[in-house]
């Protein structure tokens, strides 16, 4: 493992407590406060760890040298029944955690854009730089409509009540499609996430997505 993967730890770990306590803070906004008294609604990072999405998976494909770093944290508990308006303020609360990373790498990349001013090198750049993918890559992928991902509760959402019960029937079979998709449908979701993280790693820092991989050494 290289130092430079060493120092995407640190923005992983931000960009995925910043995705639950968005998540937490929309839901009471709308007026369940769950999350509130179960302690998620917190930038403390230990609350959210989950073993598997924030350890393993991680520390895997930085042993690997992965270009892209992913995983979850423990989703935050969102009860509907305290909600004002259950289908629209879901929407909402689940586009919270992809909209709370682009702000996060859009973020990141304003500092990199001065850090570079200064510095191509150093870990504040290599930590910059992976924020700003790390960021990215958590929205891109938590965009696509498959559950358990944000975009799934975004889609259901909007489809017309006649059509959220058929939905609702293959939400137990989103963990096996995404299994698919992690081993043989890697293609399918790289056409996807390729091309959000290359634009918006042009428009939050000014640079390329491959300039930015540059940074962090891949």
């Amino acid at each position: 493992m290289s130092g430079a993967h060493l120092w995407a730890i640190p923005p992983f770990l931000l960009a995925l407590t910043v995705h639950e306590f968005a998540h937490g803070l929309i839901a009471e906004k709308f007026g369940d406060p769950t999350a509130r008294m179960m302690g998620r609604i917190t930038l403390n990072p230990l609350p959210h760890i989950d073993p598997i999405g924030t350890i393993i998976l991680p520390a895997f494909l930085i042993i690997v040298r992965s270009p892209f770093i992913f995983g979850w944290a423990k989703p935050v508990p969102v009860n509907p029944f305290n909600l004002r308006d259950p289908k629209r303020d879901m929407i909402w609360i689940s586009l919270a955690g992809p909209v709370a990373n682009l702000i996060f790498a859009f973020v990141c990349g304003l500092v990199l854009r001065v850090s570079l001013l200064f510095s191509s090198s150093g870990p504040l750049v290599v930590m910059l730089a992976w924020a700003v993918i790390i960021g990215l890559v958590l929205a891109a992928f938590n965009l696509i409509p498959i559950p358990p991902l944000d975009g799934s509760g975004i889609l259901k959402g909007l489809l017309p009540d006649r059509m959220q019960e058929g939905y609702a029937k293959y939400e137990r079979f989103g963990f096996i499609i995404l299994l698919g998709l992690f081993t043989i449908g890697q293609p399918i979701i790289a056409l996807f996430v390729f091309p959000f993280v290359g634009i918006f790693s042009w428009l939050f820092t000014g640079k390329t997505m491959f300039y930015v991989l540059g940074l962090i050494g891949l």
